[in-house]
C-alpha cells in the first residue's frame, strides 16, 4: 500500500506543477478513498508533500531566474493565505475532536470539496465569456488570500484549483502564470500550516519512512512537472487542469458514497 501513496504523491506533484493546483486536492481524496488512514494523518502527509513540492518550485524558479511570479500580488494573496490557512488548521483541530465519527468529517470535507471543484470546472469551461478584474489593491488582495488560506488548510489540499479560478478572474492570469503564482501562494500557506501543527504539537501518528517518501515524491514531482511545463502552450494546461478536475469530481463522490 506504501508503495500506492508515493505513486499518488509523485503523479499528484507532477500534475500539480504543470497546473499550479498544489497536488494536495488529488493526494487528499484519494487517500481518503483508500480508507487506510485517519483523516488528520492524510492530511498532515497531503500538506508535507505539497509543501516539499511548491518550495522547490518556488525556489528553482527564483534560482534559474524562469519566473512568472507577480510578487507584488501574489506576497499579499500569501499574507491573506497564511492567516487563513491558520483559521483552517484551528476549525480542523475543533471539528475532529467534537465530531465523533471520522466518516462524517471525511463525508463533510468530500462534499465541500466536491462543491468548490464543480465551481472551477463551470468557470473554467465558460472563461472564455466572463470579463475578468484586475485587481491591484493591497487590502483586497490580502482578503482574498485569506479566504484561500482558509479552505485549503481546512481540506487539506494546498491549494487546488480555487487558486487558479481567482487569479484568472481577479487578476486576469493566463494559465501558466497563474500556474506559478499559485504554487508560490501554496508554499507560503503551507509553511504556517506545518509551523501551527508543530507549535500547537497535534502532529498526528505517521509512518517516517512514509512522510519522508512523500516528500521525496513531491521534490521529484516538481522537477519533472516543470519541465513539461515550460514545452506546453496555456491551452495544453487548461486542458489538463480541466481533466483532473473532472477525474476529483468522480474521486469525491466516491468518498461521498462510500463514506
Amino acid at each position: 500500500m506504501e508503495i500506492l501513496y508515493l505513486f499518488v504523491s509523485f503523479f499528484a506533484s507532477v500534475a500539480g506543477s504543470i497546473c499550479g493546483i498544489g497536488g494536495g486536492i488529488i493526494i487528499k481524496p484519494v487517500l481518503d478513498a483508500f480508507g487506510t488512514l485517519e483523516v488528520s494523518a492524510i492530511s498532515f502527509l497531503s500538506g508535507c508533500t505539497v509543501l516539499t513540492m511548491s518550495a522547490y518550485s518556488v525556489v528553482k524558479a527564483r534560482i534559474s531566474k524562469d519566473t512568472a511570479i507577480d510578487f507584488s500580488v501574489s506576497s499579499y494573496l500569501g499574507i491573506g493565505a497564511v492567516t487563513g490557512g491558520i483559521a483552517g488548521k484551528a476549525l480542523f483541530q475543533y471539528l475532529r475532536s467534537a465530531v465523533n465519527s471520522t466518516s462524517l468529517l471525511t463525508a463533510g470535507q468530500s462534499i465541500l470539496l466536491f462543491f468548490i471543484t464543480l465551481a472551477a470546472l463551470i468557470y473554467t469551461l465558460r472563461q472564455k465569456h466572463i470579463r475578468t478584474l484586475q485587481i491591484k489593491n493591497r487590502v483586497s488582495c490580502i482578503l482574498i488570500g485569506l479566504g484561500l488560506g482558509f479552505l485549503s488548510s481546512f481540506l487539506g489540499i494546498g491549494g487546488g484549483p480555487v487558486n487558479l479560478v481567482v487569479l484568472y478572474y481577479f487578476f486576469s492570469m493566463g494559465p501558466k502564470t497563474a500556474a506559478q503564482n499559485s504554487i508560490y501562494i501554496i508554499c507560503l500557506s503551507q509553511i504556517s500550516s506545518l509551523l501551527l501543527t508543530l507549535s500547537t504539537g497535534t502532529i498526528p501518528p505517521v509512518p517516517v519512512l512514509l512522510l519522508a517518501g512523500m516528500g521525496i515524491c513531491g521534490i521529484l514531482g516538481a522537477a519533472l512537472g516543470r519541465r513539461i511545463n515550460r514545452r506546453l502552450k496555456d491551452q495544453h494546461v487548461s486542458r489538463l487542469f480541466i481533466c483532473l478536475m473532472v477525474v476529483i469530481l468522480g474521486i469525491c463522490l466516491y468518498n461521498i458514497a462510500r463514506s
